[in-house]
């Protein structure tokens, strides 16, 4: 539990994410993984983003660890009832996989299954909570288990609210850590300051926050997040430096650089890298 022992000694950890094949062919998951398994602590497996059929976490997760290689599984309860959810975590945890995440999902109206019935038996607060059952041998009736796993467990929160949004949101984050929820990832985040109102309401070091850097692949990608995604902000400065770039790949990938060191710079837990399908791009940017 390599990434355990990391938040322990207050290290910065740096988490990568690799996304599971749209398929059964694994080689180039692996392969993106295993160019760069010695220069960061963990992966993370994505369950299902954006609503898209992709192979499961835990098969990606388990594919990885039997390779050597640590992973956080994400652990979603749009698809599944407290009963799929809780035999998932059984079998990951005998996989090898120590560490999870629990996210929200996305509706399957945004994913290329429209038709697709949303589950969520439980919430978010909930899946926590079974979690820690399971970890204290007992499932979510109260039967024991023969065995109880262990895990290093994780979820998400927004910081870049603001008003009551950004309070209502540290209420949930507070819940959640009572819950049993050991770090957390944000949204991509690319301005550091963005965050001060949050920062002065908890300490980002004790609940070990973890800033998600997305490389931002072009000018279309970055107008979009504008348009699209209001809790993401992109200063306009950073915009400017894109659209003057002549290499965007080589901008991206040297913005992504300067994040980094400016979370390590403040001290935060980690970093979570996510490369939005540049996986290739991942060496230049952990380097």
């Amino acid at each position: 539990m390599a990434l355990q022992q990391k938040f322990e000694a207050a290290e910065f950890a740096v988490l990568a994410e690799i996304p599971t094949p749209k398929g059964a062919d694994v080689s180039l998951m692996v392969a993106n993984a295993m160019q760069i398994k010695d220069r960061v602590d963990a992966f993370v497996i994505p369950d299902m983003c954006n609503a898209v059929l992709r192979m499961s976490a835990l098969s990606g997760a388990a594919i990885l660890q039997f390779r050597g290689v640590e992973t956080v599984m994400q652990i979603c309860s749009r698809d599944r009832n407290r009963l799929a959810l809780q035999a998932d975590l059984l079998g990951a945890n005998a996989c090898g996989i120590s560490a999870v995440m629990t996210v929200n999902g996305d509706d399957p109206t945004f994913g290329d299954h429209h038709e697709a019935l949303v589950v969520h038996d439980l919430d978010h607060l909930d899946l926590l909570y079974a979690i820690h059952g399971l970890q204290q041998g007992r499932d979510m009736t109260g039967a024991p288990l023969a065995g109880a796993p262990k895990f290093v467990a994780g979820s998400t929160v927004n910081p870049g609210l603001q008003g009551q949004a950004l309070e209502l949101e540290i209420e949930k984050m507070n819940r959640r850590v009572e819950a049993g929820a050991q770090f957390f990832v944000t949204p991509p985040v690319f301005a550091p300051e963005v965050l001060e109102p949050f920062l002065r309401r908890v300490d980002h070091r004790r609940l070990r926050i973890i800033p998600t850097i997305l490389l931002l692949k072009s000018m279309g990608m970055a107008k979009y997040l504008l348009h699209h995604q209001k809790h993401i902000h992109l200063p306009s400065q950073l915009l400017l430096r894109l659209r003057a770039a002549g290499d965007k790949k080589r901008e991206a990938i040297r913005i992504a650089r300067e994040l980094i060191d400016a979370w390590r710079e403040r001290q935060f837990s980690g970093v979570l890298i996510s490369a939005a399908g540049w996986e290739h791009c991942l060496p230049e940017v952990v380097d």
